[in-house]
């Protein structure tokens, strides 16, 4: 981790391709998220660098800025079929923002190593110093992770 990117990991008890199809699912993104942020998502799922969907966002969630309900169209930014997937969001701020949110997918055995990501190095001058970031901690992209483990993980 720096100053600019907090990542965290943990093994799942599946395969990269079960867990590959949660992250590329726009409703996955909402079923996994533990910062009450998404709402609700509308979308195929993504196969592609350049593919978009939407998601409906409520920001009174994280009661940190009174922005109430939006909606932010995700931008694939990566894609590597059971390996890699990162994202950047436009929403209600212009010019958008620029940072980059992101899961590796390493096989473990019978199990992943995935690790959560979130890179803000590259936003845009102008929120530099607006102290926006990062918009959720490292805690909360550990619980997604939990989320995404009970998910994806059988008894």
């Amino acid at each position: 981790m720096s100053e600019e990117r907090i990542e965290t990991t943990r093994v799942i008890e599946a395969g990269p391709g079960e867990i590959f199809s949660v992250l590329r699912d726009p409703r996955g993104h909402v079923a996994i998220d533990s910062s009450g942020m998404l709402m609700s998502a509308e979308g195929e799922p993504v196969s592609a660098v350049g593919d978009t969907f939407v998601v409906h966002m409520d920001r009174e969630a994280l009661g940190d800025r009174p922005m109430g309900r939006y909606d932010v169209t995700v931008h694939i930014r990566s894609y590597e079929p059971d390996r890699e997937i990162s994202w950047s969001i436009v929403g209600v701020l212009r010019p958008p923002v620029g940072h980059v949110y992101g899961y590796r997918l390493e096989p473990d055995g019978a199990a992943t190593r995935v690790t959560s990501w979130c890179d803000w190095s590259d936003i845009h001058p102008q929120y530099r110093g607006s102290g926006l970031f990062p918009v959720i901690s490292a805690a909360s992209l550990r619980a997604s992770l939990g989320i995404l483990a009970r998910t994806v993980q059988h008894p």
